[in-house]
Order: structure tokens, then sequence, then C-alpha cells
């Protein structure tokens, strides 16, 4: 067999013959390497907290001193009681909105100090 004719680029099939397609996307190909370097979890933390801002609106933002993820728990510390109340008591909406952005559960509660 010729090994210039054994790979094509735009064959969607491997040259072994098993039928599977060697082709996968980009998001495929980086959730693979960062679960083999063990930091898809630290990933999502990061995408998670870079998101506050957008997901939750400038006004609660400026108001936010500090936003982390530990033990899949969200601990957002804020400058503003009555903030921290209406939060509070916003809290599953808020689980709601992150779910639906990131299309998984990544975390389990929020914490509001």
């Amino acid at each position: 067999m010729d090994i210039f004719n054994s790979f094509n680029p735009m064959s969607k099939t491997t040259s072994r013959g098993n039928g599977k397609s060697n082709l996968s996307t980009v998001g495929e190909s980086l959730n693979e390497m960062l679960n083999a370097y063990r930091i898809k979890g630290k990933f999502d933390a990061t995408r998670l907290t870079s998101s506050w801002e957008r997901l939750m609106g400038r006004p609660i933002a400026r108001r936010t001193k500090r936003v982390f993820v530990k033990d899949r728990k969200l601990f957002v510390e804020l400058s503003s009681a009555p903030l921290k109340h209406e939060l509070v008591l916003s809290k599953s909406i808020i689980l709601d909105i992150f779910d639906q952005e990131f299309d998984q559960k990544m975390i389990d509660d929020i914490i509001f100090i």
C-alpha cells in the first residue's frame, strides 16, 4: 500500500478500515486535552468566574469584590448588604442562569459572603 494514497486529509474515515471518523470538533479536542492534563475543573471554574459580570450585569459586578469556585460552590463576596440579601433570595434563578449558559451543572450552590 502506498503511504501517500493511504492518507487523505479530506477523508472522514481512517485508512485502517475501521470505519470510525478521525475528525473531531475543536471543542471535543479541547475537552480531551483538558481531561488528559486533568485541568478541566480549573478551566471550568475560570470560565464561570470570568463570566460573572456578563451574566449578572455591570451594577452587580461593580459591587462584587471577589468571585471564586471551591468544591463546586460559587463564592461571591459583595460590598453591599442589600444586594447580598436580594441575591440570596434569587439564588435558584442565578443557578439556572449559569446552568443554561454552560449547558451543564457546573456549580451546586452559591454562597454570598
